[in-house]
């Protein structure tokens, strides 16, 4: 049924649809109204025999979560940002202990300084504690995603985080196609647990492993991930066979076999960028990359093969080294001779225009850009507190500067 619906209400519609047994809530801008949609369907008794459970902070949301799924039953929840952080130990936990939890992650900065508005360092910072990372590109994409996300989680008995753009997403209103129950009850069978703890029959699982046999046990995980890649795909071909829509798979190409550049994407960004893409003389391809994790090597590979050059354009990254996205793909193109430029972009919700994208990409095609460039950096603030900082040993906040350079705060001088 075609909605027209904020973001995080056809989120909560599709793991509605999902039959979830149990929700475990801890509101966190900006994936709040997810947790608040689903607990007024639990209330309304329009979700059946699920357990709602506030609790009274992130890490416990995910500790209640690895609690209902090891006992067998179909687990949700949803986090963002800071709140990504709180529960940092749980979220290894899950994985480590196989348990097929689904959460969305309302991507948003992390702090300090304290920042509400979207990049996705939230996601990047628990990349590698093996969950399963989906990206979406739109809400069309969030809704469908969940339904596969359960679909995948409890295939490989692994836990997936399907993270989609706070604010850029979670709170735009725009048409959306919900399913209807009978559809995803025909995709997603009943839940059948492949651990499950129960007082009868006790088990201990999560207990101490020692050198013998650690490696082996991480091995596995690093095994199931890889099996994935055959996976994700062949779920999104069932999808599309009942839903009549591709919203899943690895990658996402447009362009790609006979452009000279290939901008790669994670996220919503993929609309701007075609839009900019549209207006340019020269042709320019676009990779978006759906699952992050694992990550798609061989399909990354074979698309940009025929590049001339690869632009990453990424919404965080790591201090000290740069591009977090571009450094995986550079391990896809290895030996490939192939220039893989870094753009860092949107932090802290720092707007992405047309403008400086038809910018971006001039200085692309002429091989002009660095290896790693800052889009719409403000290189006159940067020098002034850098230049600061030089002269002065108690230079203070450096956010607080830069603010009362521009005029937004006003601040006691530093003298």
């Amino acid at each position: 049924m075609l909605k027209q619906i904020e973001g995080s209400h056809g989120v909560a519609e599709a793991v509605a649809l999902c039959r979830p047994e149990v929700i475990c809530a801890y509101p966190i801008t900006p994936q709040t109204h997810i947790v608040e949609d689903l607990g007024a369907l639990v209330k309304s008794g329009k979700i059946e025999n699920c357990e709602y459970i506030n609790v009274e902070s992130e890490f416990a949301a995910l500790s209640v979560g690895i609690g209902s799924s090891a006992a067998g039953a179909r687990t949700y929840t949803a986090t963002a940002s800071q709140g990504m952080l709180f529960m940092a130990e749980a979220v290894y936990n899950a994985s480590g202990l196989g348990l097929p939890i689904v959460m969305t992650v309302g991507n948003r900065s992390i702090g300090a300084p304290i920042n509400i508005w979207n990049d996705q360092s939230d996601s990047m910072s628990m990349r590698d504690a093996g969950w399963i990372q989906l990206f979406v590109e739109d809400n069309q994409q969030a809704v469908d995603m969940h339904i596969q996300a359960f679909k995948i989680a409890e295939a490989l008995s692994l836990p997936v985080m399907v993270c989609m753009d706070g604010f850029i997403l979670t709170h735009a209103i725009e048409g959306i196609d919900v399913p209807e129950q009978k559809q995803v009850d025909k995709f997603l069978p009943p839940f059948v647990p492949r651990q499950v703890l129960d007082p009868e029959d006790p088990v201990s699982i999560g207990a101490m492993v020692g050198p013998e046999a650690f490696t082996e046990v991480r091995y596995i995980a690093h095994k199931k991930q890889k099996e994935a890649l055959d996976l994700i795909p062949q779920i999104n071909e069932d999808f599309k066979q009942i839903f009549g829509r591709d919203s899943g798979g690895l990658i996402s190409t447009i362009n790609t076999e006979d452009a000279d550049t290939v901008v790669v994407t994670l996220g919503s960004v993929i609309g701007t960028i075609e839009e900019a893409i549209d207006e340019q003389d020269e042709k320019i391809g676009a990779l978006t990359i759906r699952s992050f994790r694992p990550f798609p090597i061989e399909q990354i590979r074979s698309a940009l093969k025929d590049a001339k050059r690869v632009v990453v354009f990424e919404k965080c990254f790591a201090v000290g080294i740069g591009g977090i996205v571009a450094n995986n793909v550079r391990m896809a193109m290895s030996g490939t001779n192939i220039p893989v430029y870094e753009v860092i972009a949107g932090l802290g919700g720092r707007p992405i225009t047309r403008k400086s994208l038809h910018k971006l990409f001039k200085d692309a095609v002429k091989d002009n850009l660095e290896d790693v460039t800052f889009m719409d950096l403000n290189k006159d603030v940067v020098d002034r507190e850098l230049e600061r900082e030089h002269k002065l040993i108690q230079a203070g906040s450096v956010a607080e500067n830069i603010l009362r350079d521009g005029g937004v705060v006003n601040a006691a001088k530093t003298t």
